[in-house]
């Protein structure tokens, strides 16, 4: 069988294509050109060394008019944006589809840490997202939003095995990425923060008021897309106790602050897609947990659907969420769904 990689040079997907020439499928692999920040070049050293066919596909202006113009507008309205969620499921495996027809690849691969799972139901078959061994690196969390046409067609090489496993055997076959570093959280951004990125595309962001949850001023802050919530350090503030930013008022232009930590236990959600299960019917409630943020443990909650929304409500109280951020909803380890979260309280 004929498969299409997705190789960017490093450890994980280079040893993905070997992984996959061991278990005796053709590989051909691709490198994706997201933005000016990148080159082929190891890409096409990992290519070489396994002796398989890299393709570059240059999808800067796909992924320009797509992730960073999501990523810049969730900003300027005061959300907080998953890019790599949205580049996954609008721009790279699209493209990795795209080029796989073209080449008669009947399946495309990638070097993510998760597994697919086919289920069986009397509606016919579904095609799931779950995690795989290593639960350190898991990024099922990312991996929400893939529509089903490339759920069915996907392999993940690494869902049985672990990073350090990778780069042991990695070095025993003699790979040079055995020890390259790991791809940073937002690629395109790599000089700076990503406030100065915001600024350098759009302009000065206005200063304006933080103000307490009561209203008063308690001083000035250097632009909303500073800040998110939950966020404690950076703000700027001389006060007697640590201060919280515990919501953001685009309209006002204003960062709410507060002297306790911001906790939540109700989120609603929407944007919904469906992986691992049917879409109930409207209110319709499940027993899920749910991860808030990339890096946050598992909340056990009770989820009540409503077509592409959901209200979430957690049986333990959570911190810091984040309207923008990605909900994402399990049943054990099986990814069933996920979407955006448009507010908490």
């Amino acid at each position: 069988m004929k498969v299409l990689l997705g190789l960017s040079g490093g450890v994980d997907s280079t040893y993905a294509a070997l992984a996959l020439k061991d278990a005796g499928y053709e590989v051909v692999a691709a490198h994706l050109l997201m933005h000016g920040k990148m080159n082929a070049a190891e890409a096409r050293e990992s290519a070489a060394a396994l002796g398989i066919p890299l393709y570059e596909v240059d999808c800067r202006d796909r992924f320009s008019d797509i992730v960073i113009e999501n990523f810049i507008n969730e900003y300027t309205t005061a959300r907080t944006p998953n890019p790599c969620v949205i580049c996954n499921s609008e721009v790279k495996f699209i493209e990795l589809l795209r080029l796989a027809d073209e080449l008669g690849c009947e399946k495309i691969a990638t070097g993510h840490y998760a597994s697919v799972e086919r289920i069986e139901d009397s509606e016919g078959e579904l095609y799931a997202i779950k995690r795989g061994k290593d639960s350190s690196k898991d990024q099922t969390y990312m991996l929400w939003r893939l529509p089903e046409s490339v759920r069915k067609r996907l392999i993940l090489p690494l869902s049985g095995i672990t990073k350090a496993e990778i780069r042991s055997e990695s070095k025993e076959r003699g790979l040079e990425a055995a020890d390259r570093s790991d791809s940073q959280e937002i690629c395109f951004i790599t000089e700076g923060d990503y406030a100065d990125y915001l600024e350098e595309k759009r302009g000065k962001f206005p200063e304006g008021n933080f103000v307490y949850e009561d209203g008063s001023v308690a001083g000035r802050h250097k632009g909303i897309i500073r800040y998110t919530v939950g966020q404690r350090r950076g703000l700027g503030i001389s006060a007697p106790t640590r201060l919280f930013v515990t919501g953001i008022d685009k309209e006002k232009n204003e960062v709410v602050i507060s002297d306790k930590d911001p906790i939540f236990s109700e989120v609603t959600v929407s944007g919904i897609i469906y992986s691992g299960m049917r879409e109930p019917k409207a209110g319709e409630s499940r027993e899920l947990s749910v991860k808030l943020r990339y890096a946050a443990k598992p909340k056990a909650a009770t989820v009540t659907f409503f077509g592409d929304k959901a209200t979430v409500k957690l049986h333990e109280t959570e911190r810091a969420v984040a309207p923008g951020q990605s909900c994402v909803m399990y049943d054990g380890d099986l990814l069933l769904a996920g979407g955006f979260i448009d507010s908490a309280k």
